[in-house]
């Protein structure tokens, strides 16, 4: 039996770009206490700073009014210690919380999505996890000299109703539920949604390991093989498949103009990987460009400014392939083109790589970056039953 669902796009959204915290948190807290019936609220990190305590009072004080507020957090991203003393002050406050895969109790995967909906009338997703946007994220926990890059998206409209069915899936799931209950949500939800015009064409495109196992991933190589002139990508971390890298390569040497934007300086071993794929996408025409002005952690891309995709989803195994991750799938040119104008901005900010760089590379180097590919694309396929490299 085939239980892969189908991404719908629905009609007549209102999505708002909102770009890194500054835009973001004022959106999100003005959300939590506009709302009055319920919230569902689920982040990989909810750090313990100046700014995450603002969300976290704001979602206590809710509560408080007599909102329903649901909160899921990743174990690993929000740490052991953290999780617990969230679990304390958010049942003083009312407010229901729950963790996901404490321990690794349910295997490899995290959460890794950014998502919120209250009152079933408003939404927001992308990829800004519940932390200040001066301290670094990763290994090197530095205070940055920008504001951390990333975006999310206000939505409102039908779609706000499959972000509530899946945020609600998702809090049942974490929950007790028999065996009843879990043959029930094996059963599609239902669909209304037929005919396609404006305002905003949009769809959910969610990543998991029993539904949506390659939502994602298929979503970017129908854009890639359908592009005609240009295609801009920015992801942190820039690990993918097979696939997913000659798609990039058909585009370039199809005409498209194919530029990615990647983030560095986070993870040193993560870094290898990537630039172990940097000799061939270049020689093949894909331009690359590394941000290192501040933290880049926006997972966003647009394809001839008519296709777009805003979300929590990395261009590496880990979110492709293993991980729970959420994006928006975005048919709409006015909002192609601002974000694609905002990437235009990171790629301006950046330093573009020059193939030339690549050719004479010193045989340390290209050990240690074959090293590093050998060993991540050894754990993907370990942790993950399909053939991703």
């Amino acid at each position: 039996m085939n239980l892969q669902r189908p991404v719908i796009f629905t009609e007549n959204n209102q999505l708002t770009l909102l770009n890194s915290g500054a835009e973001f948190f004022p959106a999100l807290i003005r959300a939590i206490d506009s709302a009055k019936a319920e919230i569902y609220l689920e982040t990989y990190i909810f750090s313990q700073d100046i700014t995450a305590t603002l969300v976290h009072d704001a979602l206590c004080s809710a509560a408080k009014r007599g909102v329903a507020v649901h909160i899921v957090v990743d174990w690993l991203g929000t740490g052991n210690t953290r999780a617990k003393a969230l679990s304390t002050s958010f049942a003083a406050a009312g407010v229901q919380f729950r963790q996901f895969n404490p321990w690794f109790r349910r295997g490899f995967a995290r959460t890794h999505r950014k998502l919120f909906v209250a009152d079933r009338e408003v939404a927001i997703i992308g990829g800004i996890n519940i932390n200040h946007d001066l301290f670094a994220e990763g290994q090197n926990k530095r205070v940055l000299p920008f504001p951390r890059w990333d975006f999310a998206t206000h939505v409102s409209g039908p779609l706000v109703t499959d972000i509530h069915q899946l945020m609600t899936g998702q809090w049942e799931k974490l929950g007790r539920l028999d065996w009843r209950k879990r043959l029930l949500m094996l059963k599609p939800p239902t669909q209304t949604y037929k005919h396609l015009h404006q305002p905003i064409v949009a769809a959910l495109a969610p990543r998991d390991n029993f539904f949506y196992r390659r939502t994602i991933q298929k979503a970017y190589l129908f854009a890639l093989g359908n592009a005609r002139h240009t295609a801009l990508i920015a992801t942190p971390y820039f690990a993918p498949g097979r696939k997913f890298r000659t798609a990039l390569i058909n585009a370039a040497q199809r005409g498209v103009d194919v530029t990615l934007l990647i983030g560095c300086g986070d993870f040193k071993a993560q870094d290898a990987v990537a630039h172990s794929y940097y000799p061939k996408l270049l020689k093949h025409g894909v331009k690359i460009v590394e941000y290192r002005k501040s933290q880049l952690h926006a997972k966003v891309a647009v394809v001839d400014n008519e296709w777009a995709t805003v979300g929590s989803s990395n261009c590496d195994g880990l979110s492709l392939f293993i991980n729970q991750e959420a994006n928006l799938l975005i048919k709409n040119h006015a909002f192609s083109e601002q974000l694609s104008a905002a990437i235009s901005q990171g790629i301006q900010d950046g330093v573009a790589i020059h193939p030339d760089e690549y050719k004479n590379i010193s045989l340390a180097r290209k050990f240690w970056y074959g090293c590093a590919f050998f060993i991540y694309s050894s754990l993907i396929r370990l942790i993950s039953v399909e053939d991703l490299m």
